[in-house]
């Protein structure tokens, strides 16, 4: 299985970006997807992750309302958009996949089996 991820760039503070992940080398079915992010000094933390048992969606509290998450499954991707965007959003993007079915809020706290290489999203005016 391979993760690509992309979408990531410079946008001004109020900004929108629309990251996506591409899952290849199986369906999406098989794997649960998160994004997460790290920035700078600290860890990496769950952004938003989707269940495959019932498409539910989880969002970190520092984004909800914010970003929406969303597959389609005939182009095996997972997107992430992003609208008012904050200073405090600057980081590096990752997508994960888990291997399994699982309701979304255990996606997001859970160590992935697979990761794609990240995608810089900086905020800045």
């Amino acid at each position: 299985v391979q993760l690509q991820a992309s979408g990531g760039g410079l946008v001004q503070p109020g900004g929108s970006l629309r990251l996506s992940c591409v899952v290849s080398g199986s369906i999406l079915d098989d794997y649960a997807i998160g994004w997460f992010r790290q920035a700078p000094g600290k860890e990496r933390e769950g952004v938003s992750c989707m269940s495959n048992v019932d498409l539910s969606t989880y969002y970190a509290d520092s984004v909800k309302g914010r970003f929406t998450l969303s597959s389609d499954n005939a182009k095996n991707t997972v997107n992430l958009q992003m609208n008012s965007l904050k200073p405090e959003d600057t980081a590096v993007y990752y997508c994960g996949a888990l291997i399994g079915t699982y309701y979304s809020d255990y996606v997001c706290e859970s160590a992935m089996d697979y990761w794609g290489k990240g995608t810089l999203v900086t905020v800045s005016s």
